[in-house]
């Protein structure tokens, strides 16, 4: 399969809405229990583009296969070069490659913009798939929060992964 990946557009917010509600309802990669409307999926990607951080999709011949983004990772302006990265992949591409090219091309983007540390907060221990894709992409485990989300009738971990972009903090931001 052949996918671009390029910056999201408006177009591109009702898929973006139906590939994650499926995860919402489906996998516990998110906390979210209940699928946002479109109209909070176009305000959640425009306070991403906001920010001036990248909202990417994957898509081939039209359809978009998958999105990814990254937002600050907490809002005070000490974390302003510390950004959250999102992947969702649509359930009929998964197993492709896809959601590790998205993290590369969002890795890329990320430092373009300015960002020195990109953490992955991975909902569910037992998610091996993003899992695997942050750890192929160069990310490392820094630790887990056990049983601190409840989801589908069990207790459930974060993974906590992070990357390194650019000088990191071997140097002072600008």
């Amino acid at each position: 399969m052949t996918f671009t990946i390029r910056p999201s557009r408006e177009e591109d917010v009702p898929a973006i809405t139906a590939i994650y509600a499926h995860h919402v309802l489906n996998g516990t990669g998110t906390f979210e229990t209940e699928a946002p409307s479109e109209a909070e999926m176009a305000a959640r990607r425009a306070d991403v583009l906001g920010r001036k951080l990248p909202y990417l999709v994957a898509e081939n011949d039209g359809e978009v296969l998958g999105f990814a983004y990254c937002n600050w990772f907490k809002a005070r302006p000490a974390y302003r070069f510390s950004a959250e990265d999102s992947i969702y992949i649509a359930e009929s591409a998964r197993g492709r490659g896809l959601g590790s090219r998205l993290l590369a091309a969002l890795s890329q983007a990320a430092e373009a913009a300015g960002i020195r540390k990109l953490i992955a907060v991975i909902g569910d221990s037992a998610n091996a798939g993003s899992v695997g894709v942050h750890r192929g992409q160069g990310f490392t485990q820094v630790g887990v929060l056990k049983d601190c989300g409840w989801k589908f009738g069990a207790w459930r971990d974060v993974v906590l992964m992070e990357k390194v972009l650019g000088e990191g903090s071997t140097t002072r931001p600008e």
